[in-house]
């Protein structure tokens, strides 16, 4: 097979950029990249390793278990060899794991299941009982003595509850809690803090003074029996015949190990993926860190059948919960036309799912923002969810550059600005925006916001409908929509009859209006939908609206010089006047009830809406809120009074319960609003 230059190049940036993190994390213990960034370029190094056998070596990072030791320790050559468990990212990586392992049993097995604890591996030795060696994993052959800062650690025995010389195995963690107060201690001391748990407990085993050690408060959970001496009569002194995994744990804790407690045994990996599940959704209730589950099959000699690869055993499989973090190259960098005419740049990305949805595309936000973390086209970048949803580009790994990467520049022309297309920086801003005011695509994007669900709600006039009538030149602003006819429809094509008294009726519908959403509809910069909420509260009507000046605008909470100048500059302009003055001819705006705050079921509460609402529409439950006095918020902190959770929550839903924010169900939260009623 023929290869390409460029693919052997990155081939070898992705050994270099492996090795490099590989050392950085499991010798010096100072990571720069987070586990699952690290994931994702191994995952595209042996992906490219099996596209193309020929670039195999066995000098290979894929092919390693760890990393070399540091010189101050010294170096403790492992009795039994130590693996390291291939990785399974997706269900169908699970159930391809599950194919191979009943093609080689010629059966079904029993798996166990257990949690993968985001810690420091730990190798202990124990002769007749007595702990005399705690080894690092190291490169998997030879790892380093860290005997005396182990035995700091409470849950680790320095005598067991028999005289049995075994190898264990297992991992060393800090608690969350002790992690964070430490970190409040640093801050108070002006002192860098920590990055995570996992970091300071491998720093904290190894450095030279066990004392330190001690003060960490680390601890442990021990899953696996490398080695019993055959003269340790187990089976009769202690009733246990280990032929399973689960006898194995029940064993390690007979002895006094700590282990952790949330194993499960399975008939099937219908069952491991539902546990696996499960655990992602409540892994933060831990106070330690977990990155996934580890399975295994349950019978040892089934094992012992399947044996071992050169890196990895194939009775067991370590699934990843879903990355919050992966890597992707910026293929290109784009400008996206907003409605305000402001121009925004975009990553168009390779391809990559991350935390459970494929992303495409990532706003780089401004030009500034994209010189801050020099991003460039063809750049290897670290990509996560912000939020709930919304991609975000960490940075470029500049180590995998090559020299073909291109800085980018925005154009002094954009085609969709209209006029000449000329674009200009904003004075005192990041952003760029079209000199012209108005254009054909920043048009459409107003008038499909003008008609969407937050605003005027138009039911059936979505993008492709505003766009067919804006090429039809039926519509061109917003005061047009309401006087169209149902002959002005009649020659479109994909417009039958029903589907023309459907949108004329809608269209009917949507003429009566709040203040708040007639404002948000008029796309000023700087306006949203909380925006236009607080100025309609304070003027009341359309009129004394139109006449705002800074002065009043200065009154209003959360409305600052930046706002207030943008609705000032609005309202100059003498297109926009004449369009306001149409537009209030054509609808019937609802009078503004005034929220006597101190007086409602809600003031002074936050609410976080999740999830999709059955019974009711999320615009109406927010309206619901308002009018009982409670506040809307997109994200849930401590100051969050409740979340409403539907079908399908997301991630608010899980920081809510971290936090220990009331939640209520739908049905719950009707309830509520029946009792205010």
């Amino acid at each position: 097979m023929l290869i390409s230059k460029k693919t052997i190049e990155r081939v070898r940036a992705l050994r270099r950029a492996i090795e490099r993190h590989n050392r950085l994390y499991h010798t010096l213990d100072r990571p720069e990249i987070s586990d699952e960034a690290y994931d994702a370029l191994v995952r595209e190094l042996e992906e490219l390793e099996a596209q193309y056998p020929a670039l195999a070596d066995i000098e290979s990072p894929t092919q390693k278990v760890g990393s070399e030791v540091l010189e101050k320790f010294e170096k403790v050559e492992h009795t039994v060899p130590q693996w390291s468990f291939n990785d399974a990212f997706t269900e169908e990586d699970l159930r391809a794991f599950d194919e191979r392992v009943r093609k080689g049993l010629g059966t079904t097995p029993e798996y166990l299941a257990e949690l993968k604890i985001d810690g420091l591996k730990v190798v202990l030795t124990y002769e007749k009982g007595r702990l005399v060696t705690a080894a690092t994993r190291g490169d998997g052959r030879v790892g380093e003595n860290v005997t005396n800062n182990v035995r700091q650690i409470v849950s680790i025995p320095s005598a067991l509850e028999r005289p049995v010389s075994i190898i264990v195995e297992g991992e060393i963690w800090m608690p969350k809690s002790v992690f964070d107060q430490l970190n409040r201690e640093r801050k108070k001391r002006g002192e860098e803090l920590f990055a995570n748990p996992r970091n300071i407990a491998a720093g904290s085993i190894r450095q030279l003074d066990p004392a330190v050690t001690r003060s960490r408060q680390l601890d442990s959970f021990i899953y696996d029996i490398a080695y019993i001496d055959p003269r340790s009569d187990l089976k009769r002194s202690q009733g246990l015949t280990l032929k399973t995994q689960e006898e194995e744990l029940k064993l390690l804790k007979q002895l006094g190990f700590k282990i952790n407690p949330h194993f499960r045994k399975f008939e099937d990996i219908d069952g491991v993926i539902k546990y696996g599940k499960e655990w992602e959704k409540k892994k933060e209730k831990e106070d330690y860190l977990l990155d996934g589950i580890v399975v295994k099959v349950n019978d040892r000699k089934w094992q012992e059948t399947l044996g071992y690869t050169a890196k990895a055993p194939r009775f067991g499989i370590a699934f990843k919960f879903q990355a919050e973090q992966v890597t992707t190259v910026v293929e290109d960098i784009k400008l996206q036309l907003g409605r305000t005419g402001v121009l925004t740049p975009v990553a168009v990305l390779r391809p990559v799912a991350v935390a459970g949805s494929t992303v495409s595309r990532a706003t780089l936000h401004n030009e500034d923002e994209i010189r801050r973390k020099d991003i460039r086209i063809g750049d290897t970048v670290i990509l996560q969810k912000a939020g709930d949803v919304i991609p975000e580009v960490v940075g470029p790994l500049v180590e995998l550059r090559t020299g073909k990467e291109r800085l980018f520049k925005f154009p002094t022309h954009f085609p969709l600005c209209g006029g000449d297309g000329r674009i200009e920086r904003i004075p005192g801003q990041a952003a760029y925006r079209c000199v012209a005011k108005s254009s054909y695509e920043q048009q459409r994007r107003k008038l499909t916001h003008f008609a969407s669900r937050n605003v005027f709600n138009i039911e059936g006039m979505g993008p492709k409908v505003v766009g067919a009538l804006m090429a039809a030149e039926i519509i061109s602003d917003f005061a047009d929509i309401f006087s169209m006819k149902k002959g002005d429809l009649e020659m479109l094509e994909r417009f039958g009859e029903k589907s023309i008294e459907n949108l004329l009726k809608a269209i009917e519908q949507a003429r009566g209006v709040t203040l708040a959403r007639f404002i948000a509809s008029l796309s000023i910069p700087q306006v949203g939908e909380e925006t236009a909420r607080d100025l309609a509260e304070h003027f009341q009507t359309a009129e004394k609206f139109s006449k705002a000046e800074v002065g009043k605008l200065a009154e209003i909470a959360g409305v600052g010089p930046v706002v207030s100048a943008a609705i000032i500059e609005w309202f100059k302009d003498r297109e926009n006047r004449k369009l306001y003055e149409r537009l209030l001819k054509q609808v019937r705006i609802a009078p503004v009830k005034k929220a006597l705050h101190g007086k409602l079921p809600f003031s002074g509460m936050s609410f976080v809406l999740t999830g999709t609402l059955e019974k009711m529409p999320r615009e109406e439950a927010k309206e619901k809120i308002r009018s009982l006095g409670g506040e809307i918020s997109e994200s849930v902190s401590k100051k969050t009074s409740c979340v409403v959770a539907g079908e399908n929550p997301g991630e608010k839903l899980q920081k809510a319960e971290t936090l220990g924010v009331k939640v209520l169900t739908e049905a719950e939260f009707l309830a509520l609003l029946d009792s205010q009623s």
